[in-house]
Order: C-alpha cells, then sequence, then structure tokens
C-alpha cells in the first residue's frame, strides 16, 4: 500500500467501500493469504460501476485468478448477461468455478483455460466491456485484438498500469518488479493513449487503473 496512493488515502476510501459481501470478503482474504494477484475491493467496485454504467451484457476477463473480480464483474449483469473469464492455471480456474458458485453468479459465468493470447482468437465479440489484468507482457500484443473484440462506445479497463509506480523513472526506490514487465507496461501505456481507436485516461486508484472508450 501506498506506493501511487497516500495510506490514509486509501484506508478512508476503503471505509466507504461497504458494496462488498461476505463471498467476496472471503474470497479476498484467501487471495492475500495466499499472495494472489487480485484487485481490491475499490477497484472491484470501480469494474462494478463502470459494468452498470454501459449497461453492460457480454464482459471479457483477461485473468481470472480466484474469480474475486469476475464477481464483482458479474454482479453488474442483467439476467441472461455472460462473462467469459481467462485463467492460464487450472487449479485457480477450478477454484473461480467454486467461489463463482458461492457467489451465486455461476450461472453467467464462462471459465475458459488456457492460454489468453491464443484463446483470444476463439472468442467472438462484440464485448461491452473488457477488463485486462492477465500476464502483465501480452498487454501490448493484445491491445488490437481487444479494441476489434469491443463495440462502438464499449470499455477496455485496464489493471497495474502504474506498477506500484516504477513506470515513473526514479520514482520507486526499490523495484518489486521484474524489469521486463514494467518496460511491458510502460510500452503499453503509451500505445494505449496513443491508439487512434480508444480515448483512455488513467484513474490513479490503487495500482493505476486505465479506462478506454472505443471510439
Amino acid at each position: 500500500m501506498g506506493q501511487v496512493v497516500p495510506d490514509a488515502v486509501e484506508q478512508y476510501l476503503s471505509s466507504l467501500n461497504r458494496q462488498g459481501d461476505p463471498v467476496l470478503r472471503d474470497v479476498a482474504r484467501v487471495g492475500e493469504q495466499r499472495d494472489l494477484p487480485l484487485v481490491d475491493a475499490e477497484v472491484g467496485a470501480l469494474l462494478r460501476v463502470l459494468a452498470t454504467a454501459v449497461r453492460a451484457e457480454r464482459i471479457l476477463e483477461i485473468g481470472t485468478a480466484i474469480g474475486y473480480s469476475g464477481i464483482w464483474l458479474a454482479g453488474a449483469l442483467p439476467a441472461g448477461g455472460s462473462l467469459f473469464t481467462m485463467e492460464y492455471d487450472e487449479d485457480r480456474a477450478r477454484q473461480a468455478r467454486e467461489n463463482f458458485a458461492r457467489a451465486g453468479v455461476a450461472d453467467r459465468v464462462s471459465v475458459i483455460v488456457g492460454d489468453a493470447q491464443r484463446m483470444l482468437a476463439k472468442v467472438s465479440g462484440p464485448f461491452d466491456l473488457i477488463f485486462q489484468d492477465g500476464d502483465k507482457k501480452q498487454y501490448g500484443p493484445m491491445l488490437d485484438r481487444l479494441v476489434d473484440l469491443l463495440r462502438p462506445g464499449g470499455l477496455l479497463v485496464t489493471d497495474n498500469v502504474l506498477w506500484s509506480g516504477e513506470v515513473v523513472p526514479g520514482f520507486a526506490r526499490t523495484a518489486h518488479h521484474e524489469a521486463a514487465d514494467t518496460q511491458a507496461i510502460v510500452d503499453y501505456n503509451v500505445r494505449l493513449n496513443d491508439h487512434p481507436g480508444l480515448l483512455t485516461s488513467i484513474v490513479p486508484l490503487r495500482d493505476g487503473v486505465a479506462i478506454s472508450v472505443k471510439r
């Protein structure tokens, strides 16, 4: 905590967020115990707000982990809506399915196991919202395909774009991430903001969330 947003501000935001339910809190606790790369409740709430704002009926998520962010997203879907979420690790995918069932959203979630970049070729759009939170080195290579899969006016939401501040030269006293991952995000941020098909704003919430609307 505190790398991008001061601790006191993050704690204040956390105190305001009461949208979570017991299942979400339990999944978050397990994720913290296992040091899994889950979003936190503030980003989860943002995802649900954005999905609700665009009246999302079809959502694609890259990086399921154990289903935490997917529960937030699926909770915004109407009856008949669908979340397609991709996870490379079979064990995490299994746990995610269990957590989706516990949260009462399994009927609207499909977990796809495998390499996301390869699986994207088999997925059909359009999607109303895409959440990118997978392998950081794949952010750039996936970008054009994700834009193609979005409907006009749809949202591409990308997590970790500030990367504990390490995208800013000299900001972080100690690097906690691999240099290749950091450079991948630096390059991605430039491409994202320069992409002719997108209008992008980066929100300095937690580890940085980029929100891009397809023109």
